[in-house]
């Protein structure tokens, strides 16, 4: 980890400095970031050419010292509807707040290109700092955030290279347990159904988990990865209806969240598929109704309120210039319910599940 992250640098690129690479004035370049139809197609081409080239972000508090910023730290999640990041956010802000900032959310619904708009925007408000969720970025949004030199913190994954500090666990580790899971209850013909595995880095990375045990062991039947239309109930009902027809003896299903798992559940009784004793399955996310008597439900728990409360930590740490390793590694737990329960222990769904520590 680069030495110069560990304090904030007040230099940043000005408005003066892309007037002199576009080679116009000063006040052409704010009438371009004001109204760019308003300056002539040559100037504008001139002035974008030199913002990307220069890194610019505007800076909305101009009028202020050059080393201020404000008491607020940008968080971008993929989304506000999946309580997975609402309960992180929540977390973060709880600790945050007791240290007198606050904090400005933006979502991306996976898009790179909506997650660089929002570091732009939130950089020209020159936030304390910004957290971003996982470690897949645009090669410009990763540019932007290491030249602004503010504390930057990427959760819910692990990877090599982070931008500057990092909070997760490994989901390829998740794929893996959920599988071996599976396979230490006798099941021979598994498959996965997840969704969005194009956009969401994490759950492709469970599902290439689920691969590697598969491949790793002989006498089983090879992978097959069914992508759901949609992170929705209905998409795992429709889309485990569609994998039962094609893929007879199928005994074993992983899912890359409880909600596809629950629409699964839900149309396996509606065919009157006995679950476990006919086809187990294993969720991941350990959403609240899992536990319920109807569903119950095996699943990976992440450690979602723990991740914003590390990375509140490491961010504080960080601003106050105080001394941190920049790297928490967090292991999500593994409860086992009667979805996957042994055929000698199928067991009344009232009974509470038995959670283990997942560490891979």
């Amino acid at each position: 980890m680069p030495a110069s992250r560990n304090r904030r640098s007040t230099m940043r690129t000005t408005m003066s400095d892309v007037a002199r690479i576009a080679e116009v004035s000063p006040s052409t370049v704010s009438l371009f970031l004001r109204d760019p139809d308003a300056v002539s197609e040559p100037r504008r081409a001139r002035i974008r050419q030199a913002i990307e080239a220069l890194r610019y972000v505007p800076n909305r508090m101009a009028g202020a010292l050059a080393t201020a910023s404000t008491h607020v730290v940008g968080v971008i999640v993929p989304s506000l509807v999946n309580s997975f990041f609402a309960e992180t956010v929540s977390a973060l802000q709880s600790v945050l707040m007791t240290e007198g900032y606050q904090i400005l959310i933006g979502h991306t619904t996976y898009d790179p290109q909506r997650e660089e708009e929002l570091v732009r925007t939130f950089l020209s408000w020159s936030p304390s700092a910004i957290v971003l969720t996982g470690l897949g970025h645009s090669r410009t949004t990763r540019q932007m955030l290491i030249s602004s030199s503010i504390p930057v913190v990427e959760i819910w994954e692990l990877g090599p290279q982070p931008i500057d500090m990092m909070v997760g666990f490994s989901h390829g580790d998740v794929g893996r347990m959920q599988t071996r899971h599976l396979i230490d209850r006798g099941c021979r013909n598994i498959a996965f159904i997840g969704a969005q595995l194009g956009q969401d880095a994490r759950a492709a990375q469970r599902a290439q988990g689920y691969c590697d045990v598969l491949k790793s062991h002989s006498g089983l039947s090879p992978p097959e990865i069914a992508v759901a239309p949609a992170q929705t109930a209905s998409a795992g009902a429709e889309t485990f209806a569609e994998l039962i027809r094609a893929r007879p003896g199928l005994d074993g299903i992983v899912f890359s969240n409880d909600i596809l798992a629950l629409g699964a559940f839900m149309e396996a009784q509606r065919q009157g598929i006995a679950i476990p004793r006919q086809l187990r399955m294993i969720g991941f996310g350990g959403l609240d109704f899992t536990s319920a008597h109807v569903a119950d439900l095996s699943t990976i728990v992440p450690p979602r309120r723990e991740i914003g409360e590390e990375a509140a930590r490491l961010l504080l740490a960080r601003i106050e210039n105080r001394p941190t390793d920049g790297r928490v590694i967090l292991d999500p737990v593994a409860v086992f319910r009667n979805s996957t329960a042994p055929d000698c222990d199928a067991r009344d769904p009232s009974a509470p599940g038995t959670a283990h520590t997942a560490t891979g």
